[in-house]
């Protein structure tokens, strides 16, 4: 978990070697890790949550440059859905907010059209603050003069969901 911390750093300064290095020490040190040698509050720490983790700091180097990050995060993204599934509530939402900004940024409008139908039923399914803030990050991606009938509904989806 320090070691993603550490990587979350990396990636707001845009040190992607940094970066890259950080989180490969963060994955052998949780492949490394012996069940119940750990402290208690580190239990949430799995597969799943390391590959959120790194999917999301992946996301905020695509914003710099998607050709380059875009893609990774979007898998990573996916890896973590696939391990925690929507029980995972809160977690579940962001990532889903994640991947649809992933294909917003790599030009997949109809993909992020339905992720972000996606991020918008998860996140009525938590009351989490910090998943309407990333659902607010996301609306830009939806406005534009040209956005097509798709895109304007998904945008009302997610002004609907806020301004509740």
């Amino acid at each position: 978990m320090l070691h993603t911390r550490e990587a979350w750093a990396y990636a707001a300064m845009g040190r992607t070697a940094a970066f890259r290095r950080t989180t490969d020490q963060a994955a052998e040190a949780l492949t490394d890790a012996k069940p119940g040698e750990e402290p208690h509050w580190i239990a949430y720490f799995d597969e799943a949550e390391l590959a959120g983790t790194t999917g999301g700091r992946l996301l905020d180097l695509a914003r710099h440059n998607p050709k380059q990050h875009a893609e990774a995060a979007a898998t990573e993204i996916r890896h973590a859905l696939a391990k925690r599934g929507p029980e995972a509530g809160r977690s579940h939402a962001l990532d889903r907010i994640g991947l649809a900004q992933c294909r917003f940024l790599l030009g997949d409008v109809r993909g992020a059209v339905e992720e972000t139908h996606r991020a918008v039923d998860a996140a009525r399914a938590t009351r989490s603050s910090r998943v309407h803030a990333q659902l607010g990050d996301l609306y830009p991606y939806t406005v534009g003069n040209s956005a097509a009938r798709p895109v304007r509904e998904a945008r009302d989806r997610i002004r609907d969901l806020l301004s509740t």
